[in-house]
């Protein structure tokens, strides 16, 4: 090749690099985006780390690649109109009031058929510009180069138009998830996990605060599984005055023990003394 022919391909060469560069960028962009994403649909926790949770979006996936991702997404976000399964989610057994929750769209099949089949294409010209650009193309040539620089423009035009599409579900995943903060932030919805009582005054009573409570007496105070109930009682107005019958419509603690279900209530003898004693209720032993 003479000089001058090299000289002519500067010019198409540098042209293709920054063609090929730009669709690269926005290929990372897209992935960042679907990062974010997958880290921001789901929330979990306390109460106490409920606000930082909703606020905080720090990617949970880096070392994913682009296919991997996507089908987090489609797997974990958008579902099939029929589906209403979500993620499973384990709770830990901590003693502390936990939430888990799921951010999720369900379309029609044809949209998702639609959306999956956008995905692979992307994922598909992703791998083909980072793996096997220069083999498909003849860069040493000015023809060859302007054919590849054809390519990479309407590559860019198809991976903006994707990142156009998942700009947008992102914009409605962070709609719903500011819904979700404005919930969670409401006092009706403290009363909910905290305290379990929902906003029309019905007490759930397996999550209600003030079983937790004596839960919690009865495990620091337990003889052989029992508890005596006064001292249950003093033990919870110690550490947990705020959990009182009154505040979920009862009258006395064996009202609560009662109404909740939660809980056996006895009387013994111990150590002389004649008294009311609780344990948690015991499952049913099958025949």
């Amino acid at each position: 090749m003479t000089a001058t022919n090299q000289a002519d391909l500067v010019v198409p060469q540098h042209e293709v690099q920054r063609l090929l560069g730009r669709c690269l960028l926005r290929l990372q962009q897209y992935e960042h985006l679907l990062k974010v994403m997958i880290s921001a649909r789901s929330i979990s926790g306390t109460w106490e780390s409920l606000t930082r949770a909703m606020v905080v979006e720090r990617p949970k996936a880096d070392v994913k690649t682009l296919g991997q991702l996507v089908g987090l997404l489609m797997g974990g976000y958008i579902f099939r109109e029929e589906v209403t399964g979500r993620e499973n989610h384990k709770d830990d057994d901590d003693g502390e009031t936990g939430f888990h929750l799921q951010l999720g769209v369900n379309v029609p099949d044809d949209a998702y058929d639609a959306l999956a089949a956008d995905f692979r294409e992307l994922v598909r010209l992703r791998n083909t510009l980072v793996h096997h650009f220069i083999e498909q193309h003849d860069l040493a040539t000015v023809d060859g180069c302007l054919r590849a620089q054809e390519v990479l423009a309407l590559s860019y035009s198809e991976i903006d138009r994707r990142y156009d599409q998942l700009s947008t579900l992102a914009r409605e995943m962070g709609e719903a998830k500011q819904r979700v903060a404005e919930l969670i932030q409401s006092p009706q919805f403290f009363e909910l996990l905290v305290n379990g009582i929902g906003p029309d005054g019905e007490v759930h009573w397996h999550i209600a605060g003030i079983v937790g409570a004596l839960r919690q007496a009865i495990q620091e105070l337990s003889i052989d599984g029992w508890a005596n109930l006064d001292a249950a009682v003093r033990w919870v107005t110690e550490h947990q005055p705020e959990q009182t019958p009154q505040k979920y419509g009862c009258v006395r603690w064996r009202h609560v023990v009662h109404e909740s279900r939660q809980f056996e209530l006895r009387r013994f003898s111990h150590n002389g003394q004649l008294a009311a004693w609780v344990r948690e209720r015991q499952p049913a032993v099958p025949p």
